[in-house]
């Protein structure tokens, strides 16, 4: 945890609430998104249980599974499952405005936590890959259902995506709490330190919230108890009876709860205002959604289980790149991020002291002069990045400057672009900030073509055709 963090939160622990992280929302979020709690069977990967799902606050729909372990219980499930979540992914995948590349908009499902993604994950790669005709047929959405829930947790792992978002992540990194990194991962404890009853402390009301007679867990594992004392027992009432009602009634009970938390939680968000660069990360989603819709409706084959050599390694780099910007890009959106960089020395405020706008320089290896100021700034912050460092500043995103010397709390920085076109340059008496985090997502490594794919990575891959093995996984 960083200073700022750890420091926010011991005021926490003092003040029993948590504390702003942030000043500003930085991840979009859906006029009207889709709440997705899925239940799993205990000690199964991918079967199951239950899910409460829907867009509508007031109206949840509950899924369940009377028998998790019967298969044809379990690709009924995954039928109604589709019916519900394919036409709303759809809405918004088939109006693409190809002129942009980009879709007019996307869906955004939420999930309670880290292991509603997960789950995710799995139901998808457990169903994509499905007949639709022959033994164990199913519903032509059920392929596609799992088609596109695997897209969702692919361009999830993009830092700033927002398609598919799990609540207590996200809450996570607005505020912070006084209880542990793990317990934070509990949706219940966590809207209690973030907005408690009235009158009460949030390490009080987290400690009643984990109780899970009061608040239920939000999945996909359920309460042991609960497995053992109801659950098992509903089972085996359904498999003798045929009666699910009390199994509903009860599975019902247990998904409430978990509804309205991720309703209150997606509401302590919109409250937030939305940062600067929350539009284009959104944007970038639109555009993923439009080339996947294109794809499937081109009739291109689902992604396999396992990406190739080559496709991994761009993937790698692709998902360092956006990690990078979205870190950068809330720092430069945000000042109380950027004044946890300052904390940590990669970033520096201060006034300007002096100022030579009219220098001009021959740069190395070349033989004209060119025009580069030095700006000279008076800080208090720590500084620890060395001479020479490339600087860009909140204040002029667009200017890239060096780090040209440091001396007891004065800063000399030369500008190097960026002052064309009438862009100006720092005053006298200015307060600037500048740090070397770069939110356009840096330069990533030059990869070579596929045809010349070296032997150590496997050489030219063959093209991916689906097979049977595809299809087959242990929990099947």
């Amino acid at each position: 945890m960083t200073f700022l963090g750890s420091y926010l939160k011991v005021q926490a622990l003092q003040t029993g609430r948590a504390q702003a992280l942030t000043t500003l929302r930085h991840v979009h979020l859906a006029e009207r998104p889709m709440v997705f709690i899925p239940l799993r069977m205990a000690g199964e990967a991918a079967a199951p249980v239950a899910a409460m799902v829907g867009d509508d606050r007031a109206v949840p729909r509950l899924l369940i599974v009377p028998q998790p372990r019967n298969r044809d219980h379990r690709f009924a499930f995954m039928a109604e499952l589709a019916e519900i979540l394919v036409p709303y992914i759809r809405q918004f995948a088939s109006r693409i405005d190809l002129q942009e590349e980009r879709c007019l908009d996307a869906p955004q499902i939420l999930v309670p936590n880290p292991g509603g993604v997960s789950f995710t994950r799995l139901l998808g790669r457990s169903t994509r890959f499905r007949s639709t005709t022959g033994p164990y047929a199913v519903p032509p959405l059920v392929p596609l259902l799992g088609r596109w829930l695997t897209f969702l947790h692919e361009r999830s792992e993009f830092a700033g995506s927002a398609m598919l978002l799990a609540m207590t992540d996200v809450l996570s990194e607005h505020w912070v709490t006084g209880q542990s990194t793990a317990e934070d991962g509990n949706l219940a404890a966590l809207l209690a330190w973030i907005d408690p009853p009235a009158g009460a402390r949030g390490d009080a009301a987290a400690l009643l919230a984990e109780d899970p007679l009061r608040s239920p867990p939000a999945g996909p594992d359920t309460d042991p108890g609960f497995d053992h004392q109801v659950l098992e027992p509903l089972i085996k009432l359904y498999e003798s009876t045929g009666v699910q009602s009390q199994l509903r009634a009860a599975l019902l009970e247990q998904l409430t709860p978990t509804w309205d938390l991720m309703w209150r939680g997606a509401d302590l968000l919109r409250a937030l205002p939305a940062a600067a660069r929350v539009a284009a990360r959104w944007e970038r989603d639109r555009m993923a959604l439009a080339r996947e819709s294109i794809r499937i409706a081109e009739g291109a084959f689902p992604p396999g289980r396992w990406d190739n050599p080559q496709a991994a390694a761009r993937r790698l780099a692709m998902l360092e790149s956006a990690q990078q910007g979205y870190e950068a890009g809330k720092a430069f959106d945000d000042p109380l991020v950027m004044a946890d960089h300052r904390m940590e020395g990669v970033a520096f405020e201060g006034r300007v002291v002096d100022l030579e706008a009219d220098r001009k320089i021959i740069p190395p290896g070349k033989v004209r002069r060119v025009l580069r100021p030095l700006v000279t700034i008076r800080t208090d912050d720590p500084v620890r990045l060395t001479p020479g460092k490339k600087l860009l500043s909140p204040q002029r995103p667009k200017q890239s400057c060096q780090l040209i010397s440091i001396d007891d709390g004065l800063v000399v920085v030369q500008i190097n672009s960026g002052m064309s076109r009438g862009a100006t340059i720092p005053a006298i008496g200015e307060t600037v900030c500048y740090t070397e985090l770069d939110p356009f997502e840096g330069r990533r490594p030059r990869l070579p073509s596929l045809e010349l794919t070296p032997w150590t990575h496997g050489g030219p891959p063959t093209e991916y055709v689906p097979t049977d093995e595809d299809a087959g996984e242990i929990w099947s």
